[in-house]
């Protein structure tokens, strides 16, 4: 990748420590919401009665919220600025965990839907911010490095997130089940209604402690970003240009950064439910969206230790799409626990590609980088379509064979990978 100098100054000066300290607990809180679902796809199936493609809703609502948002997100931080814009989004969340208490209390499916599109909607507010704010923070060529510290702050969050939850809700969720196939509506009502009411503590727990966070955001030392500031080679070379939409590498970037939330999405939220159509109860699946997150963990370290010192984050993104095309077709054509443990090392292949495809995107948009960001942000509804895409290939043909999807993906993004972030005209 062509380096470029840093395309944006702070007004502050303060130990870049204590920002990296906000930003990478702002990640940690992002992983641990967001792969919570991967509980809740298999926890609502069974507490509201729902089929496959109707429980992927719940991360087809979460993640709509970032496409649905975006523009939204950018006019916050134009406004507020970002730190304040972070503490409301993290404010935005803690009123969607409220709705969690109201959809309990009744058992309706659309209002857990809505609380899960509030949240989506305080997350794309704080996903603007801080995914830029880490690129610009530091020299272009070392962003993914930064990014994978992030990354790892938000997946070990994401690993203890579904266990958490999962040791709650899901507990003797497997007795439950069979004996639900045995009882009539009146009989199941008062077990579903049960089932139901798990969650509202945990979201209590929740919103007490985002509301926490957001005081100490708003009292934070972080610097403020002026990304209006180009250096003399960003505004020579974007002379002329008057659009965000004259960045092809952008545009491509945002529909590869689309289909690779939508894979990573999908890889973490469907393996319980994955393992569940493997005839692998559920008492043991829960803990298969930990070892997916425990793998991405292990690839953002390898991002942090290598990144750029080894190699590139750009040939890191081919790597990546390579190990996701050799994972996907191995869980396609293995059976039981080998399929299942194919899907969880998917986290591998997906771990490195966030960090890499931001800065790439980025790179010398100069003042036009909030309205990429934002772009970028809309590429994160790829979560909510593809997820959705392979809950109703899951009911036409297998669970299994319908993440065929992957492949074509992962091919794409390798296509980005090696030439499409090269796109100027």
């Amino acid at each position: 990748m062509q380096e470029t100098t840093q395309t944006v100054t702070t007004t502050q000066r303060p130990s870049v420590i204590s920002p990296i300290a906000v930003i990478g607990a702002l990640f940690f809180i992002f992983g641990f919401i967001t792969w919570l679902n991967s509980v809740l796809v298999p926890y609502l199936k069974l507490a509201c009665q729902l089929n496959n493609l109707e429980s992927y809703f719940v991360a087809s609502a979460f993640y709509i919220a970032y496409l649905v948002m975006a523009a939204p997100s950018a006019w916050t931080l134009k406004r507020f600025g970002f730190k304040n814009g972070m503490a409301i989004g993290l404010a935005i969340i803690a009123i969607g965990a409220l709705i969690f208490i109201p959809a309990a209390l009744t058992r309706t499916y659309l209002i857990f839907l809505l609380g899960l599109f509030v949240q989506g909607t305080g997350l794309a507010i704080l996903q603007t911010a801080s995914n830029p704010y880490v690129v610009v923070l530091g020299p272009m060529e070392s962003a993914a490095k930064r990014i994978s510290i992030m990354g790892i702050c938000n997946k070990v969050a994401g690993t203890i997130a579904p266990l958490v939850l999962g040791s709650v809700v899901l507990n003797n969720a497997d007795e439950l089940k069979a004996k639900l196939v045995t009882l009539t509506q009146a009989q199941k009502l008062p077990l579903l209604n049960e089932l139901a009411s798990r969650v509202i503590v945990p979201y209590i727990c929740i919103m007490i402690s985002l509301v926490i966070l957001v005081v100490l955001i708003y009292f934070s030392t972080l610097p403020e970003i002026d990304t209006e500031h180009e250096d003399e080679t960003t505004a020579l070379a974007n002379t002329g240009k008057t659009s965000i939409f004259q960045f092809p590498h952008l545009l491509l970037g945002v529909v590869t950064l689309f289909l690779y939330v939508g894979a990573e999405v999908l890889s973490g939220d469907s393996i319980i439910s994955y393992a569940s159509s493997q005839h692998i109860l559920l008492s043991t699946a829960k803990f298969f969206a930990a070892c997916t997150l425990g793998c991405m963990v292990i690839g953002y370290g390898v991002g942090v230790i290598c990144i750029p010192r080894y190699f590139s984050q750009q040939k890191a993104l081919v790597v990546c799409a390579v190990l996701g095309l050799v994972f996907s077709i191995a869980a396609l054509v293995t059976q039981g626990y080998v399929s299942v443990f194919c899907i969880a090392l998917l986290g591998l292949a997906n771990s490195l590609m966030w960090p890499a495809l931001w800065p790439l995107a980025l790179n010398g948009l100069g003042k036009f980088t909030k309205q990429g960001s934002s772009l970028l942000i809309m590429g994160i509804a790829g979560g909510s379509v593809i997820p959705l895409l392979y809950g109703r290939l899951a009911d036409l043909f297998s669970p299994q064979s319908a993440y065929g999807i992957l492949l074509i993906i992962y091919l794409f993004i390798l296509y980005y990978a090696t030439v499409g972030h090269k796109m100027r005209k």
